[in-house]
């Protein structure tokens, strides 16, 4: 075994962490008899020579042992070799023009030259994957479907034995990659694609097994999005009843593995603890294909996550709270019922299921509303209300935290004395803090305690971290009372993040108005700051205090010059725009910057230009290029397009446009912000706002 291992000059060539000298031994670890010893070797060869997905010259040389091992089957846990060949070998270039324009001086060519001579090598020895489908380990049948549907040159041989394979089959998960394999080469070779759409709608339709199906339909929806039948929903709602009944009478306790300490024993930990009590956990990757296939179907998603929700299964309810959460962060939709019922889990004796309700509900803001109730009802019935169940849940402080932060950001007054008794503990979860601009008048109670912790904060390095959350609740609930702490922070800010205290401290004296008068000596000191953020927010705290424009005006204009940073210009203008008719003296130093290169700089600048001058025809055609050149500056727009009411009736296509689009504004893929669906609701609100003012001619 290994032939030739030593023959390979291994410390010239390298991988992540430098010369690859050590790969003969992780190589010979992969071969071991101790299951740790090999599972500790594979983490290293993911964590090294596969680094993040990486093809470096040692990877290419292990290429042929890594085929020899899998081949052998005197080798245990080959399924893990073969899933890390079908890495390594299965990163698909577009096309081979990346490789064409890559110049041998390039240093790029390397790397992308050896994608595809990795992607060669294990394709010329891919026929070893073919026996594989029947191996003897269930492990090493899961992991071949893949391989070959990715690998193997030959996709119609592959097709073909994986059909077969499936008469034979009897382990769920291997069929259900068979499925999925063929599915992948659907996709793949879009001349194989009808027939393997018309066999997967077969296979959907006459199988036996109800996962069978399931998982049939989700791969025929993924080859098929636009031919997806529309009793799509009853159709997966009768196939999961079907497999949670089944699931349960088949149900046996899995066996369990040695925990070794590697980054894959540690995934493996987490992905049994997910499954652990759940009879088909399998369907969560299913049905997330299916709702990646529907896409912007959204109707016939949300009716799916409702039948999950009302299922007797729990695992069914966690899944659609999950798949939810991706559903309302791309997709607008009436999500009132949904909400409600991802509340009603708040009650369950599960505390994974309880776990992500909760985190659901805190990203909704105030979507979640149709939850208050249920979250007011968990709140104030303690921990001792839900059974404890396996791990951990609500029962600890973070999940309690979780449910109080919800209901918060929904805007619900019950959580104002709450929030008064979390800050009474000595750590308060800053999200928390943020959490209370919502809650209108009732929230100044929160002012005493908010006061008594600013004042035992430290004026030192870490005055920032643990001040600036302080300040914003302060001026949420204008806790003007708490005035000499404020001035404690602003005087005493250290040199550490000195004009991030000074913001936020002089943004908390804005938010008080006239009530700071005491502070404005400090203030009035500050409108010559060197730094424009704290200079301007000097100029709005004074003018909130006092409404002289005398100092206001000029601090702010001394921003408004040829070569002002963007930054520095954009905090100018929106201090100018606060301040309103009273700085129209100032117009003329906005209006060079409706020409600017800077979009923000456009912006801000055109928004305070009508609210200074109330000139909309001088702002409202920057606003309208504004909106179709950056999606995330719509939210700024719309607000001063609901300002100027009639004046924006030129606007009245875009807005109307806004408000019929499905898909959020801010959408990205991959990736989400805790405030993402909150801003889009908001930019909805205002266009809403603004359409009704421009066809009302009030506001």
């Amino acid at each position: 075994m290994l032939t030739g291992i030593e023959e390979v000059d291994w410390a010239s060539l390298g991988h992540a962490y430098g010369p690859a000298d050590d790969v003969p031994e992780l190589l010979r670890g992969l071969a071991s008899a101790d299951p740790a010893e090999r599972e500790t070797a594979l983490d290293g060869m993911y964590g090294a020579v596969h680094h993040q997905g990486d093809v470096y010259d040692s990877t290419l040389a292990c290429i042929p042992f890594l085929l020899e091992l899998v081949a052998d089957p005197g080798v245990q846990d080959r399924g893990g070799i073969v899933e890390l060949l079908t890495s390594i070998g299965g990163i698909e270039l577009d096309d081979d023009e990346e490789l064409d324009e890559l110049g041998s001086e390039d240093e790029e060519f390397i790397p992308a030259a050896n994608y595809a001579m990795a992607a060669a090598a294990i394709a010329a020895g891919a026929d070893v994957f073919l026996g594989l489908a029947s191996d003897a380990d269930p492990e090493v049948r899961l992991a071949a479907p893949c391989a070959l549907a990715s690998l193997h040159p030959e996709p119609e041989r592959v097709l073909t034995l994986l059909r077969e394979r499936l008469t034979v089959e009897r382990d769920t998960e291997v069929r259900l990659a068979l499925v999925a394999s063929v599915g992948r080469i659907a996709l793949r070779h879009a001349s194989l694609r009808a027939e393997t759409v018309e066999w997967l709608d077969w296979l959907a339709r006459a199988a036996q097994d109800p996962g069978l199906r399931l998982a049939a339909l989700a791969q025929r929806a993924r080859c098929a999005p636009a031919d997806i039948p529309d009793d799509v929903v009853p159709w997966v709602t009768g196939l999961l009843e079907e497999i949670r009944t089944s699931a349960h009478r088949a149900a046996t306790p899995g066996g369990e593995r040695a925990a070794t300490p590697s980054l894959i024993g540690q995934v493996r930990e987490l992905l049994e603890e997910h499954a652990a009590g759940r009879p088909a956990p399998w369907t969560e990757e299913l049905l997330r294909i299916l709702h990646a296939a529907l896409d912007d179907r959204v109707d016939d998603r949300i009716a799916l996550i409702l039948a999950q929700l009302r299922s007797p299964d729990w695992g069914q309810r966690s899944d659609a709270i999950w798949l939810c959460g991706g559903l309302i962060r791309v997709w607008r939709g009436r999500y009132e019922e949904v909400v409600r019922l991802v509340g009603a889990q708040l009650q369950d004796p599960e505390p994974r299921l309880r776990e992500a309700a909760t985190s659901f509900l805190e990203r909704l803001f105030e979507l979640g509303a149709p939850a208050a109730d249920a979250l007011a009802a968990r709140l104030a019935a303690g921990p001792g209300a839900v059974p404890p169940g396996p791990g951990q849940g609500f029962v600890g402080r973070s999940g309690r935290d979780g449910a109080l932060l919800a209901l918060a950001r929904a805007g619900d007054t019950r959580a104002v004395p709450l929030l008064a008794r979390a800050l009474e503990e000595p750590e308060v979860r800053r999200e928390l803090l943020y959490a209370m601009d919502g809650l209108g008048p009732s929230a100044a109670m929160l002012a005493p305690p908010l006061r008594r912790r600013l004042a035992e904060v430290e004026l030192d390095e870490r005055l920032y971290d643990r001040a600036a959350p302080l300040l914003y609740a302060l001026a949420a609930v204008r806790g003007a009372q708490a005035l000499p702490e404020v001035l404690r922070v602003l005087r005493g800010a250290p040199a550490n993040r000195r004009d991030w205290v000074r913001e936020a401290a002089l943004r908390t004296l804005a938010a008080f108005g006239p009530a700071a008068r005491e502070a404005v000596p400090d203030i009035r000191r500050l409108l010559a700051a060197e730094s424009a953020g704290v200079a301007t927010t000097a100029a709005r705290a004074l003018w909130a205090a006092e409404g002289d424009r005398g100092d206001v005006l000029p601090a702010l204009e001394r921003w408004l010059r040829p070569g002002t940073q963007g930054a520095d210009w954009c905090a100018a203008a929106q201090a100018l725009g606060e301040i309103g008719p009273a700085a129209a003296g100032a117009a003329p130093a906005l209006r060079p910057g409706l020409a600017s290169r800077d979009l923000w700089v456009r912006v801000r600048s055109a928004a305070a230009l009508w609210r200074v001058s109330g000139e909309a025809a001088a702002s409202l055609p920057v606003l309208l290029a504004a909106w179709e050149e950056n999606r995330h500056a719509r939210l700024d727009i719309a607000e001063c397009l609901a300002e100027m009411g009639p004046a924006a009736s030129g606007a009245q296509l875009v807005i109307l446009t806004e408000l019929t689009r499905r898909r959020r504004h801010n959408a990205r893929e991959g990736a989400s912000g805790s405030h993402d669906i909150h801003v889009d609701e908001k930019l909805l609100t205002l266009c809403r706002a603004a359409l009704a003012r421009m066809e009302r001619g009030t506001f």
